[in-house]
């Protein structure tokens, strides 16, 4: 296993600027937060999306020598990837080992707009002020195989959801390789959802969905449109894939690791395994972290696990802005403060501290029987406000439970409206269908009823028509039509030669 890295710090705290989330972890336990403040002895780490950086492989030759490795990287990426001349980018630099070029070095260079890593931050800093590391998130993934999380050394894939991004990355023999953005993050596959459900759905909701329902055991009106969903999603992964594995010259990919910082209820690594046959599991590992929550965001403990390995075994690839300042005495400033301070205090020390001390005992007396006079007043003053709040305090835990009460009483009764509201608009909405189609066939209705029976919902029409060829011409239109929506009976149609007229009942059954 890798040495641990060693550092100052009493405590570390992650964050994820993206979703304002912060987890904290002592003694191995993380705890979630829901605001941070500045500490000292608090180590600081956070990351960037991959949509908020760019990857690219550059090579240069191996006759530059190694003081001028990073001038020749940065000027060929201004060159060949087109950057914008007037904006002074951040570029970080990785050699790549796992190439067999006798003449060429290879990096992967990561590139970072620095206006936009302000932005990205500009609420987190007001609050903590330093962020010791920014690191791009598929570097994180570094500490699985330096902690032994992983131990395999062929080519393994991880693709990970967020809500504001969603990357796929691979690593070769334990060496990250290549990264991408995929366009499927939370909140784009919200609104393809809706586009392909043909209906707006809150976004909350849509995540409530996805954390309860499972394809496998569930029939739902939305099963449909979220299969559509993955199937596209499981598509992009594969053409990246197939990209990656000519572009890399791979054999194959050995392993998948999916997931997402919201937890699914339907088996992602299961679904994708079936469609693309390559090997997949669920993006969790055993940390060492202890948590109260009940699912995680993957991301935290990763940047949690990254702090506990040693410099020699990081990707340094550091885009914070907000260092922190060095130590006072590590400052020349603070050093000659130091030497100052020091050369006055061994001058003075010994002739006035004697005085200072007898002094000082008198004025501190003096301070004191102030003091208790003062705060005497104040606990005399509050015992009694603390009294009234007390009684005030009762007199409200009543009113409280009283609306709590009423507030309980008006929410079941909303529910129950919404209920009828819902269901009246479905039923009002397939009468209207089959007045259409009863009116086509010059077809009456003597007698309508509907039934709700557990999960099944049944239209009962007692039909009248002077011919039965208009009933069975809307019986076999009906049934044509209406084929993935209903299942349609009727048994017998009778003729009553009072009126000359036919009648029969046609059963329509919600599939």
């Amino acid at each position: 296993m890798s040495k641990k890295s060693e550092h100052s710090f009493s405590s570390v705290v992650s964050i994820n600027p993206y979703t304002q989330e912060f987890y904290t972890s002592i003694s191995n336990f993380l705890t979630k937060s829901s605001e941070i403040q500045y500490s000292k002895n608090q180590y600081a780490i956070s990351f960037l999306n991959t949509k908020n950086f760019i990857h690219a492989q550059l090579d240069i030759s191996k006759n530059i020598p190694q003081e001028d490795v990073y001038d020749a990287i940065y000027n060929k990426a201004y060159d060949e990837l087109a950057l914008d001349q007037a904006v002074e980018y951040q570029i970080q630099i990785i050699e790549a080992f796992n190439n067999l070029d006798e003449e060429n070095r290879y990096f992967h260079v990561f590139i970072v707009d620095p206006s936009e890593v302000k932005e990205i931050f500009k609420n987190v800093i007001e609050q903590i002020k330093y962020i010791d590391i920014i690191i791009p998130a598929p570097l994180l993934l570094k500490s699985l195989y330096t902690k032994e999380l992983i131990e395999t050394n062929g080519t393994d894939c991880f693709i990970y959801i967020q809500e504001n991004d969603a990357f796929l990355t691979l690593y070769n023999e334990q060496e990250f390789l290549y990264t991408k953005s995929l366009k499927f993050s939370l909140i784009e596959m919200h609104e393809r959802f809706c586009e392909i459900h043909g209906e707006r759905i809150e976004y909350e909701e849509f995540k409530e969905f996805l954390s309860s329902v499972n394809l496998k055991y569930s029939e739902t009106e939305q099963k449909d449109s979220l299969i559509k969903l993955y199937k596209e999603l499981f598509a992009t992964i594969n053409d990246v894939l197939t990209y990656a594995k000519r572009a890399f010259e791979l054999d194959k990919i050995d392993m998948i690791y999916i997931g997402s910082s919201l937890y699914f209820e339907s088996k992602l690594d299961e679904m994708l395994e079936s469609v693309i046959a390559i090997k997949t599991k669920i993006f969790e590992f055993d940390y060492g972290f202890e948590s109260s929550e009940l699912y995680i965001d993957q991301l935290h403990p990763l940047m949690h696990l990254y702090t506990t390995i040693s410099e020699e075994e990081k990707y340094i690839a550091n885009f914070t802005l907000f260092p922190r300042p060095p130590k006072f005495f590590q400052r020349e400033s603070g050093k000659i403060i130091t030497v100052t301070a020091a050369s006055l205090i061994l001058a003075f020390i010994y002739p006035i501290t004697y005085w200072i001390l007898t002094y000082a005992q008198g004025l501190q007396l003096d301070i004191l029987k102030d003091k208790y006079h003062e705060i005497h007043n104040i606990r005399v003053t509050r015992e009694a406000t603390i009294k009234n709040k007390k009684a005030d305090l009762n007199k409200l835990a009543i009113l409280l439970k009283k609306e709590q009460e009423e507030f309980s009483s008006k929410k079941e009764t909303l529910k129950k409206i919404k209920h009828v509201k819902n269901d009246y608009v479905m039923k009002a909405k397939e009468l209207t269908k089959f007045t259409k189609d009863l009116n086509k066939y010059g077809v009456k209705v003597e007698h309508l009823a509907y039934t709700e029976q557990n999960a099944t919902r049944q239209f009962i029409f007692d039909l009248v028509a002077s011919k039965s060829s208009k009933i069975t011409g809307l019986l076999q239109y009906v049934t044509k039509v209406h084929e993935d929506d209903y299942q349609f009976d009727l048994q017998k149609i009778l003729y009553d030669k009072k009126t000359k007229l036919y009648f029969s009942t046609l059963k329509a059954t919600k599939l």
